[in-house]
């Protein structure tokens, strides 16, 4: 079967949205929706505001759709218009600081996690697994945002460094660099972890 590569199928719909074919948008969904969703999800380790920021990346898109430039790569655009849209959360994130599961109940003195329903026993392995991916996603968070922006492009995204750049809009030795202190850092805030692994 011989199908268009992904590159120039963006290309199409994007045509073809800009001129009033809606379900071109649909198309453009189905394609990037899952990776852009699950890039938003490593950038804000939250669920429910990588799902909001996921919508609000398509509907920047759709607004947008007439100055899309063909000669760019569709996901570059895109990526650009989710990491503005993350760069945005993380302020207001900054300004509005959520409270901890494990900070006491003023009323109960209780933590909140302790009102939580219990999910039941996990075996022991999956538990350690899942400290790790929590240890990691714990270190990938208090990374700077413009070390950690970068390192998720490029680890999770697979991204090139040329790509990385223009979606941040740096260049591609800037993200090289980026990634290099990104890894540092995690390097050295997880090594009490891999010790013990």
């Amino acid at each position: 079967m011989n199908t268009p590569n992904t590159d120039e199928q963006d290309v199409q719909d994007m045509r073809r949205l800009a001129q009033g074919h809606e379900a071109a948008l649909n198309d453009l969904m189905e394609r990037h929706g899952g990776k852009l969703f699950h890039y938003l999800v490593r950038c804000l380790n939250d669920e429910h505001d990588a799902a909001d920021l996921a919508q609000e990346t398509f509907v920047n898109l759709y607004q947008s759709r007439a100055r899309f430039d063909a000669g760019q790569k569709f996901s570059t655009w895109l990526y650009t218009i989710a990491g503005n849209l993350v760069k945005d959360r993380y302020r207001w994130r900054s300004r509005h600081p959520q409270v901890s599961l494990d900070a006491d109940n003023d009323s109960t003195g209780e933590s909140f996690r302790d009102a939580l329903p219990q999910d039941g026993p996990t075996p022991t392995d999956d538990a350690q697994r899942q400290e790790r991916a929590e240890a990691v996603r714990r270190a990938v968070a208090t990374l700077p945002e413009e070390l950690r922006q970068p390192l998720i492009l490029a680890e999770y995204e697979e991204r090139s460094h040329a790509e990385i750049g223009a979606i941040l809009g740096c260049t591609a030795k800037a993200v090289e660099t980026r990634i290099y202190r990104a890894r540092q850092q995690l390097r050295a805030s997880l090594s009490a972890m891999l010790k013990t692994v």
